[in-house]
């Protein structure tokens, strides 16, 4: 019986080194993907809003329905309003590893035909392997014009990874702090890059 137990101890030591490198390798940035998504996606996106919404609740005092769930209500205008709004979903290796909302036109500028990041989300299991920053950088070349990040200042391990992902990705960029209640924000400007 021990002999088995150390047998079983081996093989699983084996294993899951294998598994590991198979789970980073579907992590590689080159593997994300972004892609716009419509109504039909619309019950995939409020599930993953969910979680986003639990993940900002530490930031933002959000409170949870009488039905369990945070909600969106700006959800739906993402489908009437196709031309102003934009919802993409990321993929990692063929899963699902987060979204973007964006909108045309920012509270944070006076320029109507500025892109707004107005939401971007990365699942856990997905942060810290490139592939949000991945994401960012796709959705900035596929969309192309004058983008907007607004960061709460509260949500510090977000301002770190927005101040790294802009500045990467955009070299010069501007960053202005903005002082709204109930803590202060700092606003990205940046622009895509030129098509190559």
């Amino acid at each position: 019986m021990i002999a088995s137990a150390r047998w079983l101890v081996a093989s699983i030591s084996i294993v899951q080194p294998r598994a590991m490198a198979e789970e980073h390798a579907l992590r590689e940035p080159n593997a994300v993907s972004i892609q716009r998504i419509g109504p039909e996606a619309a019950a995939l996106l409020s599930n993953l809003l969910e979680l986003y919404i639990h993940d900002l609740s530490e930031v933002f005092p959000v409170k949870l329905g009488p039905d369990g769930r945070f909600g969106y209500d700006k959800l739906p205008i993402y489908w009437s309003e196709p031309h102003g709004r934009f919802a993409f979903l990321i993929t990692c290796g063929g899963e699902i590893a987060g979204f973007a909302l964006v909108t045309r036109g920012s509270p944070a500028t006076s320029d109507p035909t500025d892109l707004d990041l107005a939401e971007f989300f990365v699942l856990r299991s997905y942060r810290r392997s490139g592939v949000g920053r991945r994401a960012a950088g796709l959705l900035w070349d596929q969309v192309r014009g004058n983008w907007v990040v607004r960061v709460s200042d509260a949500n510090g391990a977000g301002l770190h990874f927005w101040r790294d992902v802009v500045r990467e990705y955009a070299g010069d960029c501007v960053e202005t702090p903005r002082s709204e209640p109930p803590h202060g924000w700092t606003v990205f400007t940046l622009a895509s890059r030129p098509s190559q």
